[in-house]
């Protein structure tokens, strides 16, 4: 089923991420900034996603920015954590992952 919000979009990534499905992270991915491939061998083992804000992105809108932070295992056992302040568009009703900025 086809995201219809920035937000949604964002969630499937992240299970995407968990499940090392690459092809629905190209497929979301906007054609502007995807990559090429995506090698998802050495992706860490995500463990939970955490909605901070989002601005905008909503069935209504071209344009969305949804702030996050996932937690993953690290190589050590540990737990770290992603901040990122992803920016979404929507084009023909789809909406496509742009570009992050990681935080702190």
């Amino acid at each position: 089923m086809q995201p219809t919000t920035a937000e949604e979009l964002m969630r499937s990534r992240f299970e995407a991420f968990r499940d090392g499905d690459a092809q629905w992270l190209l497929k979301t991915w906007h054609p502007s900034t995807r990559p090429e491939a995506l090698d998802l061998s050495d992706n860490p083992t995500w463990r939970g996603l955490q909605i901070v804000d989002t601005e905008a992105g909503g069935p209504d809108d071209n344009t969305g920015i949804v702030e996050f932070r996932a937690t993953y295992l690290d190589p050590d056992g540990g737990v770290g954590i992603l901040h990122e302040r992803a920016t979404f568009v929507r084009e023909n009703n789809n909406w496509f992952y742009v570009e992050g900025l990681i935080g702190d």
